[in-house]
């Protein structure tokens, strides 16, 4: 089995792991003794859209198994070349609801932030795979053309913090940021979105809860699991610390073909989570992101998969079923 701290006599920072990413398809498919999978590689996706995978994600792959749901993620195909219908480039009408550099604003209530471009995995289906980080991220100028924004419109009562991936960001990055939040009166609440707690758990340490345990508002940490298999004991772990320390943690998961497809991936899925302390949320319909199309399955399918989930679970198991349309007032039930 790989495992991150196999040879390690102490545990490595998460930096470290961070750094020791694997960049290259070809690197991830003999590590899994699949090298016949290679002439699936894309190498003009894996250039536009660079390929990282933590290598604790790895290690819940199944070696051998062309199909693991886990690989199919994250593995650069030949299928991403091509043009799809009704695809672009964005998606859910990010730039268009552009509020400040950096800033996101769709709905009302709710702003979101931008943080970073970075991120520990580089998910295929990735919504702003396209995104012009480079000239949209709020952490410019320390924060201050974003911070002017939300302190400018009253009404916006939760900041939400996405990416790319916050938790990227060095804790003490996290911390310059939620000093001037704190500065907004009218923001009640802050909403952190973050696949690391699950492909890279030893972001949770004791520095980035004790960041968490200083803020005066109540948090709700929304990770990203798409399938039971990314749900591993370290996972659990992350989330109970996060629990422990006043955070709400809620899932949010893609409907992704060849991934968690079936009504027995999804039952799975919401069963864990809440064997791990964590509620499911949002289950999304594909957003339709060019490069993405191979993994989006029909809406009547999607519905089929709901409907037998709400005869299979309880309601607090079954997440709600949407899909994000450009200019909507919020997100649409499917």
């Amino acid at each position: 089995m790989i495992t991150a701290n196999s040879h390690a006599a102490q545990p490595k920072s998460w930096q470290q792991l961070w750094r020791e990413a694997i960049r290259d398809p070809r690197e991830l498919l003999k590590m899994l003794a699949l090298p016949d999978l290679a002439s699936q590689i894309s190498d003009q996706a894996a250039a536009q859209f660079a390929v990282r995978v933590p290598i604790g994600f790895v290690a819940k792959m199944r070696r051998g198994d062309a199909n693991d749901p886990l690989l199919r993620q994250v593995l650069p195909v030949l299928e991403e070349e091509e043009l799809a219908e009704g695809f672009s480039f964005d998606a859910v009408g990010d730039a268009a609801a552009k509020g400040s550099t950096g800033v996101i604003h769709k709905y009302h209530g709710r702003a979101l932030l931008i943080t970073t471009g970075s991120c520990a995995i580089h998910c295929r289906y990735c919504f702003r795979r396209h995104f012009p980080y480079a000239e949209e991220t709020a952490a410019s100028s320390h924060w201050a053309e974003a911070i002017a924004y939300l302190k400018s419109d009253t009404s916006i009562s939760e900041v939400i913090l996405s990416g790319g991936d916050p938790l990227s960001l060095s804790t003490s990055k996290l911390k310059e940021l939620s000093d001037q939040l704190l500065e907004l009166p009218h923001v009640k609440r802050l909403r952190i979105h973050t696949r690391l707690p699950v492909v890279l758990p030893e972001r949770v340490d004791a520095e980035l809860l004790a960041w968490l345990d200083a803020l005066r508002w109540p948090v709700a940490v929304v990770i990203h699991a798409n399938h039971a298999n990314e749900l591993t004991q370290d996972v659990a772990d992350a989330v109970s610390q996060l629990r422990k320390y006043r955070c709400t943690v809620l899932n949010q998961a893609v409907l992704l073909r060849g991934v968690n497809d079936t009504v027995a991936d999804q039952i799975r899925l919401s069963e864990r989570l809440f064997e791990i302390g964590v509620l499911p949320y949002y289950l999304h319909q594909l957003d339709q992101v060019q490069g993405a199309a191979h993994f989006q399955i029909p809406d009547q399918q999607a519905r089929d998969i709901y409907q037998s989930m709400t005869r299979a679970l309880p309601g607090y198991l079954v997440p709600r079923l949407v899909q994000e349309i450009a200019g909507e007032a919020s997100k649409t039930p499917l």
